[in-house]
């Protein structure tokens, strides 16, 4: 499971969605309760004012003794008024279902409790009969629960689109954040440069201030680090030097001599080490910049690589020349194509064995500069490609020569100039197969 999966859960969407629901849920409850006890208050305003009209009338048109008849079984709706007449007689007043309330002493509303329920009743007392107007207040209930889910239903039926609505401005207001991820996604690891606050919302700048000061000191801290490999490398080359002429000397003096001889491969090994540690500085400090960009014959390049190198491959009598050369004009940095192509054939050197075979080529394909070094050497499992390209990582550990950065260099100065770099095994040689393209010169 990605770590993007495991935080799925600790998403600041989708847990402003769940409290936003819920909320909109409680508040729902709310206003039900509030939709209630309104509509219970009106409710009981209105019948009251007709349980008191209809008593009024009942005693205008002249009084007759009425007995209402109640039903239990029965649903009774609001527009259900029980009407009682009765005189004050004793017997009357003892009904089974305990409708009728007992002589009070003014006009008014009362509350009394039967088996069947809670009553609510309107009395109007005269001098020998009571009047009352009954209604169950269970019914009173029942219209004001009515009333407010009536109220509430169309606010639960958009509840839906208002969940998806608050997720889609949601999903906007959040949309910041994930430009500034996909910023930081589109960036290289060498693009330390300040990130952008203008494009952000005040909330998340504090944020990015915090990132620009960590890129500052990391970029620092790199900067440091190649500046003390220079440094260091350029203090040993001169004295590294020094013991290698002494060396020649001796060796010339004692030339039989196996541990001087074993010393002076070391020297060399030394020597080259440091080398290549000035080479690899000079490409992380990325010296040259735009402006230093010139036209000029990659095939010539690289003719003065297998040159400077000739002497090297005669010494393990191998064959070094140029397979395919063709006339290429390219706007790059010279000195970035000059370092790729010799560490390419320093390299191949190395670690091909002796009588074998170096070929270099460059040519065009699809409108691109193609550079090729192949060699008949053991080449490289696939799986490791990824790994030779690391400082000091070396796949043939025998071999005394190598430093391990030859091939990282290679990398850097690719990057440099934005060209591709690629390996594979050499079908006509059997060796390692290393592929560079870069953009040719913009036609005028």
């Amino acid at each position: 499971m990605s770590v993007l999966q495991a935080a799925a859960g600790n998403s600041l969407k989708r847990k402003l969605i769940l409290y936003i629901s819920f909320f909109s849920l409680v508040v729902a409850c709310g206003l039900m309760m509030s939709a209630y006890r309104i509509a219970l208050e009106e409710t009981n305003e209105i019948l009251d004012a007709q349980m008191k009209n209809l008593a009024e009338r009942v005693a205008h048109h002249g009084v007759q003794p009425v007995q209402s008849q109640y039903t239990p079984a029965r649903h009774y709706h609001e527009e259900d008024l029980f009407v009682d007449v009765w005189a004050y007689d004793a017997a009357a007043a003892k009904r089974s279902d305990g409708l009728l309330v007992p002589t009070v002493p003014k006009a008014g509303f009362y509350t009394h409790k039967t088996l069947d329920g809670i009553w609510y009743t309107y009395i109007l007392p005269y001098k020998d009969y009571q009047i009352q107007i009954s209604q169950q207040q269970s019914v009173r209930q029942n219209l004001a629960l009515e009333l407010a889910g009536s109220m509430l239903i169309p606010y639960l039926l958009l509840m839906p689109f208002v969940i998806w609505g608050l997720s889609w401005m949601i999903s906007r207001i959040l949309q910041p954040l994930d430009d500034f991820r996909d910023e930081l996604a589109q960036r290289s690891s060498r693009d330390l440069k300040p990130i952008s606050v203008q494009e952000y919302p005040l909330e998340i700048i504090p944020t990015i201030e915090e990132m620009n000061q960590l890129l500052e000191r990391i970029e620092l801290s790199q900067q440091e680090q190649r500046q003390f490999i220079a440094d260091a490398a350029h203090e040993l080359r001169t004295p590294i030097t020094a013991l290698g002429l002494q060396m020649q000397v001796l060796l010339q003096e004692y030339p039989e001599h196996e541990a001087l001889q074993r010393l002076n491969l070391g020297l060399v090994r030394t020597q080259h080490l440091v080398t290549q540690l000035l080479n690899l500085a000079k490409q992380d400090a990325l010296l040259e910049d735009i402006q230093h960009l010139k036209d000029f014959n990659i095939a010539a390049t690289a003719v003065s690589c297998v040159e400077q190198l000739i002497h090297l491959a005669m010494q393990k009598n191998l064959d070094l020349g140029m397979e395919r050369q063709e006339e290429l004009m390219v706007q790059s940095r010279e000195s970035a194509v000059h370092s790729i192509i010799y560490n390419l054939i320093d390299n191949a050197i190395k670690y091909t064995p002796e009588n074998g075979v170096i070929n270099v080529s460059v040519f065009e394909q699809e409108q691109k500069a193609v550079i090729l070094v192949e060699d008949s050497g053991p080449g490289i499992d696939p799986q490791l490609h990824e790994q030779i390209l690391k400082r000091f990582y070396r796949v043939y550990h025998h071999q005394e020569a190598g430093s391990g950065l030859g091939l990282s260099i290679v990398d850097k100065a690719v990057q440099r100039i934005n060209g591709q770099l690629s390996f594979a095994a050499s079908e006509s040689l059997g060796g390692l197969k290393v592929t560079v393209i870069i953009p040719l010169k913009p036609s005028a």
